[in-house]
């Protein structure tokens, strides 16, 4: 009986579970789709390259899509059986709502180990094949893409103006740059005229600029002016330098230790490192936290139905990642240990959810003080 009730339940999140990861999935793609759709319409990139990109992009957005679905699939599941009365009907036949839990925490691990390998192994892989890929096309594209008299910022850290631009012999006169791929140190650049060639990396293109000058400005009240008659510059390409180098979003775990152990690695990068490899962790106990959460808060939504699982898993995911965010902001500034910051809110709303747990399960009812609720009992207040 209990494994025939385990299945039954397993099923019931499984295709929601599946349904929940298409449509949350679908959400994230849909800002990067205007912007790949853009490529192949104005800029002629093949609809192959585009289509690999959006796969490298996917392991990034499962790490958030997995859990997110999970919350909502357990909500939706638990608020059906309570909404048909078969979590009375299960109570009835003597079992318990913590006999209920072992399927649910099944799928829960499922959920995380799912999340855990896109984290661990696909993020770093996705990003570094993303990175390679957008370069290659950037190379290609870079000289379609200019125009005269528009600012140019397709590189990050790189904005250019052209009085005019040869788009046959790939020559620009009036040029202005701005280089602040180098925070510390941003460079603007005055040129007469220049010429747009390809380096000798096989990711860079290489600008040849003449008869300019460099404006640099450093720490405190530092500033530099060098003229030159030719500079060249790389506006390309994965060398260092450039600004797209590899960071701690493309690093394995491995890469992620040895460089947090390393002494050459600095203090600001080192947090920064360490709290991005307790995120690639703590993401995927989520799911296993919103196992504990989602059950309770399910069985009370029996009279809203879905609209009530919906709106009460966006309430969960948001009050999750925000205080997930802040919690990182103070990892990377010190403030705060990063072990402690990435993992609190699993231990807070993991209590939470046992504390809903135990109420539910001695029948007591859920109540939340929203603002929603507030304006309900604020109209019946005011009814004569």
């Amino acid at each position: 009986m209990k494994r025939i009730l385990s299945l039954y339940i397993i099923r019931e999140i499984a295709s929601l579970f599946l349904l929940g990861i298409m449509v949350f999935t679908l959400i994230l793609l849909m800002g990067r789709l205007i912007k790949l759709t853009d490529l192949v319409i104005s800029r002629g990139v093949p609809l192959s390259d585009v289509s690999l990109m959006i796969l490298y992009l996917m392991p990034s957005f499962l790490v958030y899509t997995i859990p997110m679905a999970f919350l909502l699939a357990v909500l939706l599941a638990f608020g059906r059986l309570s909404a048909d009365n078969e979590i009375t009907v299960m109570k009835a036949g003597g079992i318990s709502l913590m006999q209920l839990m072992p399927p649910v925490v099944i799928c829960g691990v499922c959920a995380a180990l799912l999340t855990l390998a896109a984290s661990t192994i696909g993020v770093p892989w996705g990003n570094s094949a993303f990175k390679s890929l957008s370069f290659s096309v950037l190379k290609q594209n870079v000289t379609a893409t200019i125009r005269e008299k528009v600012f140019w910022d397709d590189i990050p850290g790189i904005v250019m103006y052209t009085e005019h631009y040869d788009e046959e012999n790939h020559t620009l006169k009036g040029v202005i740059i701005h280089d602040g791929r180098d925070a510390a140190r941003p460079l603007t650049i005055f040129a007469a005229d220049g010429v747009i060639g390809s380096g000798p990396a096989s990711n860079d293109s290489r600008l040849v600029l003449r008869s300019g000058s460099i404006h640099a400005a450093g720490s405190a009240e530092e500033y530099r002016l060098v003229h030159f008659g030719e500079y060249t510059m790389t506006i390309g390409g994965t060398g260092q330098g450039t600004g797209l180098g590899r960071n701690e979003l493309d690093m394995t775990v491995a890469e992620l230790l040895q460089q947090i152990d390393s002494p050459a690695t600095g203090g600001s990068a080192r947090l920064k490192m360490a709290s991005e490899l307790h995120s690639r962790f703590a993401f995927p106990f989520a799911s296993l936290v919103f196992a504990v959460v989602a059950v309770p808060l399910g069985m009370q939504n029996r009279r809203s139905g879905k609209s009530a699982g919906f709106s009460t898993s966006i309430g969960i995911l948001l009050a999750y990642y925000v205080v997930q965010s802040i919690l990182r902001t103070l990892a990377e500034k010190g403030t705060l240990p990063p072990a402690l910051a990435l993992w609190l809110p699993n231990m807070v709303f993991l209590g939470l959810g046992w504390y809903l747990l135990r109420m539910a399960s001695q029948e007591r009812s859920i109540r939340f003080f929203l603002p929603v609720d507030l304006l309900r009992r604020n109209r019946k207040a005011a009814r004569p």
